[in-house]
């Protein structure tokens, strides 16, 4: 039986495990890969558990030095892989871990549309919290583009500038302490915002930001040139 399982797990599973993962990330460092269960189980599509550590691994432009997880009891297309087709999930499943974001990733994540595209969507959110009417609209009169990002002691600095349309260019500063509100809610206190006066901000010196009910975070450390995320979530495939 214990040959049989090796034998299932490291010449089908594992391959097409592998090859998913790196299918979803541009770049991955020291990728290890365990996977926890018997014949039976992993015969019927069944994998009770799968373990993930990865090092400077990019995905969609954002970089992350280590991210650990760990997936339980997951359903997946085991007879479609043993034909060689794709690995897929065939049901959400909860994913538990820890991810660990520097300095310098940050910095190179910058150009991200995705990383770029949530700090832009953030602050729209603050402006329209802080009393500005159709944010989203009166943004897209601007380019936004992200320079700078600092990690300090419980607290972030975001830099950037919006540009007009005649040329003109103007300073963004987002300043902001960061701490768990909740498991699934971030609090943004003490908040600071500067930018063209044309978003006049009233009173908003602090903000929370709802993460969903399907986010569980147990820790967030911001440490200067370094956050340390660690929690669960649910992931749908």
């Amino acid at each position: 039986m214990t040959t049989k399982q090796s034998r299932i797990i490291s010449t089908v599973l594992s391959p097409a495990l592998n090859l998913w993962l790196r299918s979803q990330v541009s770049q991955v460092e020291d990728l290890q890969i365990k996977i926890e269960g018997g014949d039976r189980q992993i015969l019927s599509g069944h994998v009770p558990g799968v373990s993930i550590l990865a090092a400077h691994a990019v995905y969609q432009g954002i970089y992350v030095s280590k991210v650990q997880l760990k997936g339980e009891n997951i359903r997946i297309n085991l007879g479609q892989v043993i034909k060689g087709k794709p690995l897929r999930l065939l049901e959400p499943i909860p994913v538990s871990g820890q991810l660990r974001l520097e300095a310098a990733d940050l910095k190179a994540s910058l150009q991200s549309p995705l990383l770029s595209n949530a700090f832009t969507e953030l602050l729209s959110t603050l402006l329209q919290a802080g009393g500005v009417q159709n944010p989203t609209d009166v943004l897209n009169d601007y380019q936004i583009t992200w320079q700078q990002a600092t990690l300090e002691a419980d607290q972030f600095t975001l830099v950037g500038e919006m540009t007009e349309v005649n040329g003109t260019v103007t300073p963004i500063v987002i300043r902001s302490g960061l701490q768990l509100a909740s498991s699934h809610e971030l609090r943004l206190a003490p908040l600071e915002i500067q930018m063209n006066s044309a978003f006049p901000i009233n009173n908003l010196d602090s903000y929370h930001i709802d993460l969903g009910t399907e986010v569980d975070l147990e820790e967030l450390n911001l440490t200067p040139g370094q956050l340390i995320c660690r929690g669960s979530l649910k992931v749908i495939p």
